[in-house]
């Protein structure tokens, strides 16, 4: 990944991390959690492809894997949202825009289904049944419809972020004021000068040669038709 890529996404899951912990986690709304967490990879796959989207998502689940108050095994939501990420980025739009909201509206849900679905059901390999305890069904309808509405004031503004990190305008604007290579044009325009003295001084001295030598083969027979007169 570019640098812009992981400062960016570095900055955006460790806000997004402390908001759901310190804000959404504590507004003890029934059911699931918010995940402002799967809204910002969602919204950075959908900009950076699969392999980005994959990268993004298993970092951004195992900060939440270990940071507190995880009460869960590292590495179990860092396989979820890296798989989640990953399938999101091969449906990524064509240069990462937006045509109508009714696509990323259906990702958002269908991302909060799969993570939630996934993230109990890794719990289950490993002997966590707190989703069997809670109810899996109202864990499932809640995650999609809190994404579900939060997903407008969040995807769309991180992928806008991350067009613009793409883009560099920075980049770009030293791209346009960097000088141009002139070895290239200073080795061509000097090969071209010297081909072309080379050509003229060669053009020149053949023609000059032809010329010295008809005046003297003139000479010449000229001083023959005199001699033969003479004798």
């Amino acid at each position: 990944m570019r640098v812009n890529r992981i400062l960016l996404s570095s900055a955006l899951i460790v806000v997004a991390l402390v908001v759901q912990v310190s804000v959404l986690a504590r507004l003890h709304l029934p059911g699931a959690v918010p995940d402002l967490l799967l809204l910002t990879v969602l919204g950075l796959a959908m900009v950076y492809g699969h392999v980005g989207g994959a990268l993004v998502g298993f970092g951004a689940g195992l900060l939440a894997d270990l940071a507190p108050p995880a009460d869960h095994a590292a590495g179990r939501y860092a396989l979820v949202l890296c798989v989640i990420g990953y399938l999101v980025g091969l449906i990524k739009p064509d240069n990462g825009r937006l045509k109508s909201a009714t696509g990323p509206m259906v990702v958002v849900v269908v991302a909060a289904i799969g993570t939630t679905l996934m993230y109990a059901g890794v719990g289950a390999l490993v002997g966590d049944t707190a989703a069997r305890h809670v109810g899996l069904g109202s864990l499932v309808f809640t995650a999609a419809l809190y994404d579900l509405l939060l997903a407008p004031f969040v995807v769309p503004g991180i992928m806008a972020l991350a067009r613009r990190a793409e883009n560099d305008p920075l980049a770009d604007s030293n791209s346009q004021t960097k000088k141009p290579d002139i070895s290239t044009g200073w080795l061509s325009g000097g090969t071209g000068l010297r081909i072309g003295g080379q050509r003229g001084g060669l053009k020149g001295g053949l023609k000059g040669g032809l010329k010295v030598k008809a005046v003297r083969a003139r000479t010449a027979r000229a001083g023959r038709i005199k001699g033969v007169k003479r004798l």
